[in-house]
């Protein structure tokens, strides 16, 4: 399962940072510089959100998350929207971002945790025909 698992949702992953390659190079024009931040920005913010998606095979909005798990993913993503916005960014070599790109990452983000939560539905009903899962000790492993 978990072999699946990262193939499907992996496979995700990868779609989306290829739209965001494309839209860097071919919509925003970006040099070196702010691929590198574009995709740093994007990379972390989608992650950190479909971690919180992938938690539970629920649906996101059926599913309260813990405190500290909402409270820790919250400060990654004000981290990784701010540090190209501040002095240390440019130690990374990061640079601001055009604001219409947060509105592209508003957008990208939805999209990834709207096809995670289809991926979802569609993976454990499959597994949910294939039988019960039964634990590593259960199962002889």
């Amino acid at each position: 399962m978990i072999e699946r698992f990262m193939l499907v949702f992996g496979s995700a992953s990868s779609l989306f940072d290829l739209i965001t390659f494309y839209v860097l190079l071919r919509l925003f024009d970006a040099g070196e510089a702010l691929f590198q931040t574009g995709w740093f920005v994007e990379s972390l913010v989608t992650q950190v959100l479909i971690v919180v998606a992938i938690r539970t095979r629920r649906r996101l909005y059926n599913s309260r998350p813990h405190r500290l798990l909402v409270g820790l993913a919250l400060v990654a993503v004000i981290i990784a929207v701010a540090l190209p916005l501040s002095p240390v960014g440019h130690w990374f070599g990061f640079v601001a971002p055009p604001l219409w790109f947060f509105g592209y990452l508003i957008v990208v983000t939805f999209a990834y945790v709207g096809l995670v939560e289809l991926i979802k539905h569609f993976f454990y009903r499959k597994r949910d025909l294939d039988g019960p899962t039964l634990p590593p000790a259960q199962a002889g492993i």
